[in-house]
C-alpha cells in the first residue's frame, strides 16, 4: 500500500519565503502547496486534503491571527504560525486562537521542517498499538486515543487542536501526578521551555473552558503552586 505523503500548505505574502519553504519541504519528502493570502488559503483547503498549514502572522488584508481563528471554527488541521514579532504576547495570542506551534522569523528551514514533523506526529495516531486504541473516561467526558477525539458522553465532539489533545492525554494518563511545565512541554512537544514560554498555561486555560472546569476553583486540572499541573479526578480506561 502506498504511504500517504503529508501535504503542507504554506501561506505567506512573501513570494521568496513561499518558494524557499515549499521547495525545501518538497526536497524532504513532503507535498507542498502555497497561498499568498487568506482567499487562496481557503481555496486550497477546499480543493485538496491539507495535513498542516504554515501560516504567516503579518499579512496585508486579513492577518494570520484572524485566519487561524476562522480556520479553527471549521477545521482541526494543525497550524504552525510564522511571526517576525519576537514579543511573547504575539506567540500567546497565536496559541489562544488555536495555533499548534510557532516559529519566529528569520528561521532555519531545517527547524521549520522539524517542527512540522513533530506536529504531524502528534496529529496522527500510530496504527496497531493497543495503547492507541484506548478510550479514557472521566466524569462526563471521554477521550478516544485512536480517533483523537474528545466527546461529551452521549453528546457532541468537542473541537480541539492537536496540541490541546496531546496535553489532555498526557494529564489524563497520569492522574494525581504533578507535572511541571517543562515536563508537559517535553511530553507534548518534544522540546524544553524558553524563559518566557507560556504555551502550556495557554492550553490549560483553553482546556478548562472546553471542559467547563471553573478557572477560579478547577476540579479537573489543578494548578500546583510552583510545581505545574495535576489531573485530579479518577480516570477509567476502556
Amino acid at each position: 500500500m502506498e504511504s500517504h505523503q503529508p501535504h503542507v500548505l504554506v501561506v505567506d505574502d512573501d513570494r521568496e519565503i513561499r518558494d524557499l519553504v515549499s521547495r525545501y519541504l518538497s526536497q524532504h519528502g513532503l507535498r507542498a502547496s502555497v497561498a499568498k493570502d487568506g482567499q487562496e488559503m481557503m481555496q486550497a483547503l477546499e480543493a485538496a486534503r491539507i495535513d498542516l498549514v504554515v501560516l504567516d502572522l503579518m499579512m496585508p488584508g486579513e492577518d494570520g491571527l484572524s485566519l487561524c481563528k476562522r480556520l479553527r471554527g471549521q477545521s482541526t488541521v494543525p497550524v504552525i504560525m510564522l511571526t517576525a514579532m519576537r514579543e511573547d504576547i504575539d506567540r500567546i495570542v497565536g496559541l489562544e486562537v488555536g495555533a499548534d506551534d510557532y516559529l519566529g522569523k528569520p528561521f532555519n528551514p531545517r527547524e521549520l521542517l522539524a517542527r512540522i514533523k513533530a506536529v504531524l506526529r502528534r496529529s496522527g495516531a500510530p496504527a496497531g498499538d493497543p495503547e492507541e486504541a484506548a478510550i479514557l473516561v472521566f466524569e462526563r467526558w471521554q477521550l478516544d486515543i485512536g480517533a483523537r477525539t474528545l466527546t461529551e458522553i452521549g453528546g457532541a465532539e468537542i473541537p480541539r487542536t492537536s496540541g490541546e489533545f496531546d496535553l489532555l492525554r498526557v494529564l489524563v494518563e497520569r492522574p494525581q501526578r504533578t507535572l511541571s511545565r517543562d515536563q508537559l512541554l517535553d511530553l507534548t512537544r518534544g522540546r524544553v521551555a524558553g524563559p518566557f514560554d507560556r504555551s502550556i498555561d495557554v492550553m490549560v486555560s483553553r482546556l478548562r473552558r472546553k471542559l467547563d472546569d471553573e478557572p477560579a476553583s478547577p476540579r479537573l486540572i489543578k494548578t500546583v503552586r510552583t510545581g505545574g499541573y495535576q489531573w485530579a479526578v479518577p480516570v477509567e480506561r476502556r
